[in-house]
């Protein structure tokens, strides 16, 4: 059974990093940041000048004078976090290493290595909120489309308003230069529009009248009058907006695994210190305390996994950063670590793998019935819904439709619509539906998309519809195999024919047609038992009816352009540009995440195991142990940057 989405907060080592997560989610302000940092710098140079060695005098109170301040200043933020986490009975983490190797360091006298520990930490600190902050900039740069106002037209006048207070069916005035503050329909002009922000995509949008425009897309040439289709808050930008925001909140495995290392590995460390500093002055008569004190605190500070509990979390947000900044939105980690495993990858047909943009074709009317009764008849009871085959009716038929004929509505999921136009009873629907009200009629397979059409349980006649393949649908399976996807598979209610020929041009290894939302979650499940055990899923739809079978895929997919809302929301991935390429790269760009994330691990791991060592054996000193962590920390951090560009 898939695993419930739920919110799972950040943290590392326990509470750890309850500065580091402060730091994440406030202002960054360099210039304070340094001088925070330059303040202690100072009076630890002036404290070597002052220090005891360079004198040859057994006491100088210059050097406590200077250190102490210096100490207190670089270090208070670890010292105060360590006394509450000791409070909260949450004793072994980073904060509590630092805080007894540098008090250690201070009651052997050595006053200056003790400060710097905590001053080149805090250095350490600037540098990784300077990168998180920029990673952050970075994303959020993305989602600067946020507008600040709309231009809503009330009496034929234009008046500034607050993009939150606007209603749906209201009109509101863009114009050139200016982002669309809401999700609408263009009742007049055309332009083109930059969707860069939205989708990723560099080449601007025609649109004209009748198009959708989203929120967050910029007008780039003429004046456009939407008619305004949801509020702010149910707008692409605005579930964009929160959906990067939180994808952070939800953590991968390799993530959860650190935690779960950290809490082992740092008591481990400390009773391993303990060791050091006691064992050999007792066990080995050359041995001193203060000597083998010396190393266990080296052994301390060198352990701090500070390099990993931040650079493994970076990590995973660049990589959700670097995937929106290509118009697919991961909606967490966990996610992110599970794309590294697809091997199987099954589409939904309409609006997925083909462009769900119809046109009637070939209206061939029987019983007496006219084209033009037939096509009247089938546009009134399709004005109802919002399916891309109703409107390529509509768009047929040309001429307005009085909604109010259309009585007792009813959609019959994966069949069609019934419905009365004054006394009289229409279907409109595949040939199951035609079977299901036992209509006679003189063929079943037509090899198309093709809408039959029932009055009064009497065939009245069928309206063929064409619906292309996606002009990069071809490239998206070649591009799943290149990088080893093994099964690729489609779903589709469509009938066996038109599934057959999308199946047979694409080269799927599988494909399955006829089916109700019910009977493709049946259908993905046959999947999910077929795959090996640790190898995922990946379920790719666009409608309404494929929000069950996303949510029952490992790793749900949606088309976000034109996608339902529905289907969205249940998605664990958010296609922005709807094209079915993006599943190959977003694949990609986790699989180069969890590459990055790994390379940190090891290279933390090798430097400090190799520095315990020399540590115990005293080659180390406390200064190369700082510079040891630091640069570890600051290195994976730079390294997990590189999944932004």
């Amino acid at each position: 059974m898939k695993t419930s989405k739920k919110v799972i907060t950040n943290s590392c080592c326990g509470s750890s990093h309850e500065q580091h997560n402060h730091s994440h989610n406030t202002t960054f302000n360099l210039q304070q940041e340094l001088i925070n940092v330059a303040i202690p710098i100072i009076l630890f140079i002036l404290g070597l000048i002052f220090y005891e060695p360079l004198h040859n005098t057994p006491f100088s109170i210059g050097e406590y004078l200077v250190f102490i301040p210096a100490y207190l200043l670089s270090g208070w933020t670890v010292l105060t976090t360590a006394g509450r986490n000791i409070l909260r009975g949450q004793l072994f983490d980073e904060n509590f290493l630092m805080t007894i190797a540098t008090l250690g360091a201070i009651a052997i006298h050595q006053l200056p290595e003790g400060v710097a520990v905590m001053l080149f930490f805090q250095v350490g600190e600037l540098f990784q909120n300077f990168s998180v902050n920029r990673s952050r900039r970075s994303i959020k740069s993305l989602l600067e489309v946020r507008p600040n106002s709309a231009n809503l037209k009330i009496n034929g006048d234009i008046k500034s308003v607050s993009p939150e207070t606007v209603k749906v069916g209201e009109i509101i005035v863009v114009k050139p230069g200016e982002k669309i503050p809401l999700d609408g329909e263009i009742s007049q002009g055309n332009s083109q529009v930059d969707t860069s922000a939205l989708t990723g995509e560099s080449v601007p949008k025609t649109v004209r009248v009748g198009d959708q425009v989203l929120a967050g897309m910029i007008n780039q040439s003429g004046v456009l009058t939407v008619k305004v289709t949801k509020l702010f808050e149910d707008s692409s930008i605005a579930k964009i907006l929160d959906l990067v925001e939180n994808a952070s909140s939800k953590k991968a495995p390799t993530e959860k695994f650190i935690t779960r290392f950290a809490r082992y590995y740092t008591p481990i460390v400390v009773f391993i210190s303990l060791a050091v500093a006691i064992l050999p002055p007792l066990l080995i008569p050359s041995a001193t305390p203060q000597q083998w004190v010396y190393r266990a605190l080296v052994l301390l500070v060198i352990s701090c996994p500070c390099g990993l509990v931040i650079s493994i979390p970076l990590g995973y947000f660049g990589g959700v950063g670097g995937a929106a900044k290509r118009g697919i939105l991961v909606k967490g980690a966990t996610f992110l670590d599970a794309l590294t495993a697809v091997e199987t990858v099954v589409f939904d047909k309409t609006g997925t793998l083909t462009k769900g943009v119809f046109q009637v074709n070939e209206i061939i009317p029987k019983n007496g019935y006219s084209e033009a009764e037939l096509l009247t008849v089938a546009a009134k009871i399709e004005s109802q819904s919002n399916h891309p085959i109703a409107k390529s009716i509509l768009s047929a038929y040309g001429e307005g439709v009085n909604t109010s004929e259309v009585e007792d509505y009813q959609e019959i999921p994966a069949h069609g619509i019934r419905a009365k136009i004054g006394q009289t009873t229409v279907i409109a629907g595949n040939d199951r539906l035609l079977h299901r009200e036992d209509i006679d009629h003189d063929v079943c397979n037509v090899g198309e998309t093709v809408v039959h059409v029932g009055v009064n349980n009497v065939y009245a006649g069928r309206i063929m519809i064409a619906d292309e393949l996606k002009d990069d649908a071809i490239a998206a399976i070649k591009h799943l195999r290149a990088i080893g996807v093994k099964h690729i598979g489609m779903l589709t209610g469509d009938n066996e024919d038109i599934a057959q020929t999308i199946a047979q041009t694409l080269h799927l290894d599988s494909y399955q047609a006829g089916l109700l939302p019910e009977n493709k979650v049946e259908a993905i499940e046959s999947y999910l038992e077929q795959a090996d055990k640790n190898k995922k899923v990946v379920f790719v739809g666009d409608g309404i009816n494929d929000a069950p079978v996303i949510a029952r895929a490992d790793i749900g997919m949606a088309m976000g352009g034109l996608g339902s809302d529905a289907a969205i929301e249940t998605a664990d991935v958010v296609l922005m540009t709807d094209a079915p390429s993006k599943v190959a790269e977003a694949i990609k760009v986790a699989k180069k995440t969890h590459r990055i994330v790994w390379q940190n691990i090891s290279f933390a791991m090798g430097v400090k195991g190799l520095f315990i060592v020399l540590g115990i054996f005293g080659i180390a000193t406390l200064w190369e142990a700082v510079f040891a962590d630091v640069g570890v920390a600051l290195l994976a951090i730079f390294n997990a940057s590189r999944v932004l560009k």
